[in-house]
């Protein structure tokens, strides 16, 4: 079975190996380099259809170099992922997925954290020229935009947050309230036309400051909204380092139980997580967790999960 993965962290993997910050100082090969969950050969083999690469910053880096770190992973998704591999297809726009052909991977640019732009709204501008289709506007971290979701006194959008999403509507972009504050979700529910949960799952369930409470979950179905459940265990069961597909699909469950069936999707975040759900170790894998959930659901349900929920509910 197709499936759309709506965030991976492969770019920021490629961007430390040359480097020289990891992997014995030796350049990655996206074809078939091992340290990557989501490398070509493993998407092929897990019937990835399309990839989100996230352009992520980590807030370590210098303010005054952010951008030129963002820029390096564009430049690493134009040469390494598209200029190398015929079969990746860049997607710069939405109805670019009705043009994929089998054997053929959609690639699709996306920011996680508003970090490098800083208050520049001319370079976000360029962001969506180059193809960035998602905007989460943090990440854990408070920046120029709002608070991230750890940060202690979890505050909202700024003005400047806000004319970004309102730049998001207009350039027809996701809004990626993955690693909001719970104000700053209801700032951006509120504003925005397309709004995305990339990777995130049910706090109900796991009681992480990643993941969403039900209000939020409900507000997100009822604006048209997708929530992709990501697999990184520590968002899925709460102190316990054996996590199951099954402990996963407990998430999708819930989220269809909300209202979500026709809203639900994935987002792995591969290449950005240090363990994994068992028998989902890469993306080579994917089938494992489609083979367990049509135990629990129809086909034309799973088929909705995998991709067809993606596709019906992408901006228009």
């Amino acid at each position: 079975m197709k499936i759309i993965d709506t965030h991976c962290d492969v770019l920021l993997k490629l961007q430390m190996a040359k480097r020289g910050k990891m992997y014995n100082k030796e350049p990655l090969n996206f074809k078939n380099s091992e340290q990557l969950n989501s490398n070509l050969n493993r998407l092929k083999k897990g019937g990835v259809m399309a990839q989100f690469f996230a352009i992520f910053i980590h807030p370590d880096v210098p303010s005054e170099e952010k951008w030129q770190h963002a820029l390096e992973q564009i430049d690493l998704f134009y040469t390494e992922i598209l200029g190398k591999n015929p079969e990746m297809k860049h997607i710069k726009k939405w109805e670019d997925f009705d043009r994929l052909h089998d054997g053929e991977v959609g690639a699709v640019l996306t920011l996680e954290g508003a970090d490098a732009i800083g208050n520049d709204l001319v370079k976000l501008r360029h962001l969506y020229r180059l193809g960035v289709l998602s905007i989460g506007l943090t990440w854990n971290n408070a920046n120029l935009c709002a608070d991230g979701a750890e940060e202690p006194r979890g505050g909202g959008l700024t003005l400047f947050g806000k004319e970004v999403v309102k730049l998001n509507n207009e350039n027809r972009v996701f809004t990626d309230v993955s690693h909001s504050t719970v104000k700053g979700f209801w700032d951006m529910i509120e504003l925005a036309d397309y709004p995305i949960a990339s990777h995130s799952n049910t706090r109900l369930l796991c009681d992480h400051p990643r993941n969403l409470y039900d209000d939020q979950i409900k507000s997100m179905f009822a604006s048209n909204g997708l929530i992709q459940v990501v697999f990184w265990p520590p968002f899925i069961k709460n102190n316990d380092k054996k996590v199951t597909i099954s402990d996963l699909i407990k998430h999708i469950d819930h989220l269809c139980s909300l209202g979500g069936a026709k809203q639900i999707g994935f987002g792995s975040d591969f290449d950005g997580i240090s363990s994994f759900t068992e028998r989902l170790e890469d993306a080579s894998k994917y089938q494992n967790l489609i083979n367990e959930l049509l135990n629990y659901f129809s086909e034309d349900q799973v088929k909705g999960f995998a991709y067809q929920n993606f596709l019906d509910f992408r901006p228009q």
